[in-house]
């Protein structure tokens, strides 16, 4: 993993974006060249046109979720995923030419450089898949701990995909600790820690004991890994980096104490705003035509108000009102707040389809614009909801300390929450988004919204 402006990015994303960025760059240099292969290009006149499409292209994969912490895809739906951003791309592609006609290509230039260059995305993801998850490219990881702290590691990295990145060389039984892992996994110490640690090749070591106290901490072994130049992290940071969210389960105020992260400023505000003013102002000039249609079908539907609003609490626990689009029968909440479920028999017919496509939430831009909320943070809960969940979460309140977005991280990486533990999930990946804001999570949360929006991930 590598840590870029505070968030963690697999070291295999990184060599795959920059693999297909050369290749998008290149393309339309191959274009030129196929296409006239008796002239010789003019490379500085090529170079703005290589870097539009470059950029255009590789938002569109990031926008369909192609670089997804953990894509769980088959071939064929990675195959889907790349189909659409190539469509997506070429019509936006199309679109820039009409606009800025100083970057056409020529359209068998154009057509040949989107060819090559999805016949080498399609090969690249064939000979990565292959070798993304060669133990030869892994960290080696050695746990120190076999009870329970140790075996969160295996409940919450269940999948394949979940552990691509590093192998898991064995757990280390330490004190009087009750062994909770696999038994077969368990190595026995027999001499040094650092000798054990050269023997399999370790690259990092973490710290899973269940107790700390009495010395049970093993201070002077792990000293000597340190020294030695393998990595010493614990299971708390471990965690948050290959799962992209805090967990609640072993969560220490110590630890949210010394841990880098939550850090505001004057600055980081007004970086903040003038990101959220910018944001919402472009896609309100592309959302203002789909809007109007849906409030014109939200009141043929049923004759009842076009707009819905509701107190949520926002940022320092101020409350604010904020917009959305109506979705519901006008009685829908005669019986008090609920959470909405799936098939909910309260949802309109053209509500259903808002909710699916997040066209719903689109007049919270105007919330945005006037600086209750962000366009990227942690949902706006209501009040009722945050009461009962500051009661019975720990820590539930800190996610408060920031604006609400009207999407975020956890909106990202998760499906929508209706019972408690959905919520307690969600509110994991909130903290994290709180604990390690920064502009680049934000560009990447509202790139992947794309994604939720066009697969209707969590819609109800």
């Amino acid at each position: 993993m590598i840590r870029l402006f505070k968030h963690y990015i697999h070291r295999a994303q990184i060599i795959l974006a920059s693999v297909e960025t050369a290749i998008f760059f290149v393309a339309i240099y191959v274009g030129m060249q196929v296409r006239f292969p008796s002239s010789t290009p003019n490379l500085e006149l090529l170079l703005p046109k290589a870097v539009l499409f470059t950029l255009v292209m590789m938002v569109s994969l990031v926008s369909v979720g192609l670089y997804q912490r953990h894509l769980r895809d088959e071939a064929l739906g990675v195959l889907l995923r790349i189909g659409v951003a190539f469509v997506g791309g070429t019509a936006f592609m199309s679109l820039s030419f009409y606009l800025l006609p100083e970057f056409f290509v020529g359209r068998g230039v154009f057509l040949i450089a989107l060819v090559f260059s999805l016949v080498l995305v399609l090969v690249n993801r064939a000979f990565f898949g292959r070798i993304a998850d060669h133990h030869a490219l892994q960290r080696r990881v050695l746990v120190i701990g076999a009870g329970e702290m140790a075996l969160t590691i295996d409940r919450h990295l269940k999948r394949k995909t979940d552990r691509r990145g590093f192998v898991i060389v064995g757990y280390v039984p330490f004190g009087q600790e009750e062994v909770k892992v696999d038994k077969t996994q368990c190595l026995r110490k027999e001499e040094s820690l650092i000798n054990l640690a050269l023997q399999l090749g370790v690259s990092e070591v973490v710290l899973a004991l269940t107790e700390r106290r009495g010395g049970a901490l093993p201070v002077e072994e792990m000293l000597d890994c340190k020294l030695s130049g393998i990595e010493i992290i614990d299971l708390q940071t471990f965690m948050e980096r290959q799962t992209g969210k805090v967990l609640l389960e072993i969560l220490k105020p110590s630890w949210l104490i010394f841990s880098d992260g939550f850090a505001q400023g004057a600055g980081r505000a007004f970086g903040k705003r003038v990101f959220d003013i910018l944001a919402s102002l472009i896609l309100l000039s592309f959302a203002l035509p789909i809007m109007v249609i849906a409030a014109v079908l939200i009141y043929l539907d049923d004759r009842g108000p076009v707009f819905y609003s509701q107190v949520r609490v926002g940022q320092n626990w101020k409350l604010v009102r904020i917009l959305k689009f109506r979705s519901m029968r006008v009685d829908a909440e005669k019986n008090g707040a609920q959470f909405a479920q799936k098939n909910d028999s309260r949802v309109t017919r053209v509500g259903s389809f808002i909710r699916k496509t997040r066209i719903d939430e689109l007049p919270q831009l105007i919330n945005v614009l006037k600086g209750d909320m962000s366009f990227v943070g942690p949902r706006p809960e209501r009040p009722e909801f945050v009461e009962e969940f500051s009661k019975t979460i720990p820590y539930y309140a800190e996610r408060h300390r920031v604006k609400p977005g009207v999407t975020g991280w956890a909106q990202i990486s998760y499906p929508y929450g209706a019972s408690h533990k959905d919520t307690i999930e969600k509110f994991q990946y909130d903290l994290y988004y709180v604990k390690n804001y920064s502009m680049f999570l934000d560009f990447s949360i509202l790139l992947q919204t794309a994604e939720v929006v066009l697969w209707g991930k969590g819609a109800r």
